[in-house]
C-alpha cells in the first residue's frame, strides 16, 4: 500500500520586527533643551548664586575699593565687564557639575539605549546654560547701572557688546562641559571649573595691566581674558578697540573649538555611543 506523503507548506513570513527609527536632529535637542530648562527652573539657589556672586563684587569693588582705586567715582564703567565675565563663569560652571552628575547617576545609561544623537544631551546642557547666563548677565547690567554705570555706547556698540558676551558665555559653558565630562565626579568637576574662575582676577578686569608687577603684566596681558574684556569695555564706553577685537574672537573661536572636539571624544567614550 502506498502512503501519500503532502508535499510542505511554504511557510508564511510572520510580521518584521519593526525597525527602530533614530530620532530627528531637532526633535533629539529639543528635547534635551527643555530637560535642562526643566533642571535650570527647579535649581533656584543656582542661579540666584550666580547673579549674586557677581553683583556682591561689584558692590564691593565699588564701594569699598572703589574710591581707593579710582577717586574719580568713575571705577564702576571701569569694573563692569569684567563682572559680566564673573557673571558669565559662575553661571557655567554649573554646567560641569550638571554633565558630570549625568555621567555619574546612570542616566546616560538609559539614553545610550534611545534612538537619539549623543550629542544631543551636551547640546541641551549648553543652551539652557546660555540662556541662564544671558538673563543673570542682563540683571547684573541692570544692577549696574543702578549703581551708577554710565555707558556711552551706540545701539551698534550694544548689539556688538551683547554678541561677544554671548559668544563667550557660548565658549566657556563648552569648555566647562567637557570638564564635566572628564571630571570623576560633579565634586571634582566643580573643582576644576573653580580653577577657571580665577582668570578674570589675573586681568585688566579690576585695575589696568600696567599697574600689576611686571613678571605678571604678561601673563595678564596675553591670557584670553584680557583682549576680551578690553573689547566689551571698549564696545560699552565707545572708545577704540584696535585689534583687540580680532584677539577676542580669535581666543573664543579658538576655546570653542578646542571644547567641542575635546567633549565629543570624552562624550563617545563615556558613553559609548557614536
Amino acid at each position: 500500500m502506498t502512503t501519500l506523503i503532502a508535499p510542505p507548506r511554504p511557510a508564511v513570513p510572520g510580521p518584521a520586527a519593526p525597525a527602530r527609527a533614530r530620532l530627528g536632529a531637532f526633535t533629539a535637542e529639543s528635547t534635551f533643551i527643555g530637560r535642562s530648562f526643566r533642571h535650570s527652573v527647579r535649581d533656584v539657589e543656582a542661579l540666584l548664586m550666580a547673579i549674586m556672586l557677581p553683583t556682591m563684587l561689584m558692590l564691593m569693588f565699588t564701594f569699598i575699593f572703589g574710591n581707593a582705586i579710582d577717586p574719580s567715582g568713575g571705577y564702576v564703567d571701569y569694573v563692569v565687564p569684567g563682572i559680566i565675565l564673573l557673571c558669565a563663569g559662575f553661571g557655567a560652571s554649573s554646567t560641569a557639575i550638571s554633565v558630570s552628575r549625568d555621567m555619574t547617576t546612570g542616566i546616560i545609561d538609559r539614553f545610550r539605549t534611545m534612538p537619539v544623537r549623543s550629542g544631543a544631551v551636551l547640546t541641551g546642557h549648553v543652551v539652557a546654560s546660555l540662556a541662564r547666563n544671558l538673563v543673570a548677565t542682563g540683571v547684573v547690567i541692570v544692577v549696574a547701572l543702578l549703581v551708577g554705570f554710565r555707558p556711552d555706547a551706540t545701539v551698534l556698540g550694544w548689539l556688538a557688546a551683547f554678541g561677544l558676551v554671548a559668544l563667550y558665555i557660548l565658549t566657556i559653558t563648552y569648555l566647562f562641559a567637557a570638564i564635566g565630562l572628564a571630571a570623576s565626579s560633579p565634586e571634582a568637576a566643580s573643582g576644576f571649573g573653580f580653577i577657571l574662575l580665577f582668570l578674570p582676577y589675573v586681568s585688566s578686569a579690576f585695575v589696568p595691566v600696567e599697574t600689576m608687577p611686571e613678571w605678571l603684566q604678561w601673563v595678564a596681558e596675553y591670557q584670553p581674558i584680557t583682549p576680551i574684556i578690553e573689547t566689551i569695555r571698549g564696545f560699552l564706553m565707545d572708545t577704540p578697540v584696535d585689534d583687540t577685537v580680532w584677539w577676542a574672537l580669535g581666543w573664543c573661536l579658538a576655546i570653542l573649538l578646542v571644547a567641542i572636539v575635546w567633549g565629543g571624544l570624552l562624550f563617545r567614550r563615556k558613553a559609548g555611543r557614536r
